[in-house]
């Protein structure tokens, strides 16, 4: 008796991905560059409420915390509803949040409307159109997170541009009436996100023989007989009661935290976190350090920052190309960037020369690309697609976590030493940990594949 074939459909690898790719990029490039265009949007705002750098800390501080913490609802908000609601809430809740910031008269004010809200939209966008992206495609989702992300890097050069020219037009309560208009770009993008299974191809179609030929009985389970008449006998029938779940199960459920059982996952999950780490407090004390420590002027500063930019925005476009054309894993790159990262920060830390801090800062730019394109990737490669919500979710509450911890710890470092240098050092601790234990994790793994397995065979006597 032939059975039916049946169809295996796969993602399309391209044709409304790109669609997708796009309107991830729209919506990074009004959203995702906020954070670095904070100092220029706001500073003469908080001056005029009295508040020193103090207060910007604290506002970027509780931004940064309430991103990543929002990895508490992201995993269920993902089960629940479609990538593309949970971005357009992401960039609703942004773009509500910067039109409050208009009417702020009160630090507090601003703490609410642009820590908490705006942070909260940013934490919902980044991961639901990752997951929106990384649903269509399997070969070349590399080239297609490069591309998507480089829309934050696209905004992260045109926006502190298009924002100076606004304050210097509008003033602060226009320009950030418009940029909050801008956020809602989002909504646009995320329009864009339209399920996978309206897309998939049929990649091919199986079709088989059943292998025994069995008279066409119907019966509920097993069967009997005898000569003369044909006796039925259906198999007992278990029946369990299922007790109800607690709130501590159905929250474990949701947030997937069986994943914490997973030792691979959480050595990914703390090593993307410590770099994250790195990277956020490198942002952070890289123009200080150009300018207190090398002794470059202004406009030398913002030659470095503007190179650092521009080729982080070219690796975006080009590295991920390269390593889906030669099957390199994400975390291999990953760990690759964390190591050349590493080399560079000590150069950087040890040479004041001009043209050196240049090229150091090429060449950070370029390789820290490769750290933030596959910081999630790294994560999809070991968890299922079921699971990556979850596994995101968890992922941003750890880097929450170490920021508020370990970057305060290098905050500390840098402040007790004073010396940027050191601080540059301590950074490559944390990444000479991630490089170790990835290393060893891989190296076992390894090891323990390669060894032959001994297969138990009953002996006859």
């Amino acid at each position: 008796m032939s059975s039916s074939p049946s169809k295996i459909y796969a993602p399309p690898n391209g044709g409304w991905g790109w669609v997708v790719v796009f309107g991830v990029a729209l919506t990074n490039i009004f959203n995702q560059s906020l954070i670095s265009i904070f100092g220029l949007l706001f500073g003469e705002h908080l001056q005029s409420l009295g508040q020193t750098t103090v207060g910007a800390a604290l506002v970027m501080n509780l931004n940064s915390v309430s991103l990543n913490f929002s990895g508490l609802i992201i995993g269920p908000l993902l089960k629940r509803y479609s990538p593309r609601v949970v971005c357009a809430a992401g960039s609703l809740l942004t773009g509500l949040g910067l039109v409050l910031s208009s009417f702020t008269n009160e630090l507090w004010q601003v703490c609410i409307s642009y820590g908490f809200l705006v942070g909260v939209g940013l934490g919902l966008i980044n991961p639901s159109s990752f997951i929106a992206v990384n649903s269509y495609f399997t070969s070349r989702r590399g080239q297609a997170i490069g591309l998507a992300m480089a829309g934050t890097g696209l905004g992260q050069m045109i926006m502190p541009h298009v924002v100076r020219q606004l304050l210097d037009t509008y003033g602060f309560k226009g320009t950030i009436l418009i940029m909050g208009g801008l956020a809602l770009n989002g909504v646009v993008g995320a329009s864009l996100f339209q399920p996978v299974n309206q897309h998939l191809l049929l990649e091919k179609e199986k079709s088989g023989e059943d292998k025994l030929l069995l008279k066409s009985v119907q019966s509920d389970g097993s069967q009997c007989t005898d000569d003369e008449d044909v006796i039925f006998a259906t198999k007992p029938t278990v029946i369990e009661m299922v007790k109800p779940k607690t709130w501590a199960s159905r929250i474990s459920d949701a947030m997937d935290l069986k994943l914490l059982k997973d030792i691979i996952f959480l050595n990914i999950s703390i090593g993307t976190s410590l770099t994250y780490t790195a990277t956020v407090n490198f942002s952070m004390i890289f123009p200080y350090f150009l300018k207190e420590t090398a002794g470059l002027s202004n406009n030398d500063v913002a030659l470095c920052m503007s190179v650092l930019a521009g080729t982080d925005l070219a690796s975006r476009l080009t590295l991920p190309t390269l390593t889906d054309k030669f099957k390199i894993s994400c975390r291999s790159l990953f760990l690759a960037g964390g190591f050349l990262l590493l080399i560079i920060r000590s150069i950087l830390a040890e040479t004041l020369y001009r043209t050196n801090l240049i090229c150091m800062s090429a060449l950070y730019g370029y390789f820290r690309a490769a750290i933030i394109v596959n910081q999630n990737l790294t994560i999809s490669e070991h968890v299922s697609q079921d699971r990556l919500a979850g596994a995101l979710g968890l992922n941003m509450i750890m880097k929450g976590i170490f920021v508020i911890t370990i970057g305060q710890l290098l905050g500390w470092i840098r402040d007790y030493y004073q010396s940027y240098p050191v601080c540059l050092y301590a950074q490559n601790v944390l990444a000479g940990i991630v490089i170790i234990t990835w290393s060893t994790e891989i190296i076992l793994r390894r090891y323990n594949t390669s060894q032959p397995k001994l297969i138990q065979r009953p002996v006859n006597i």
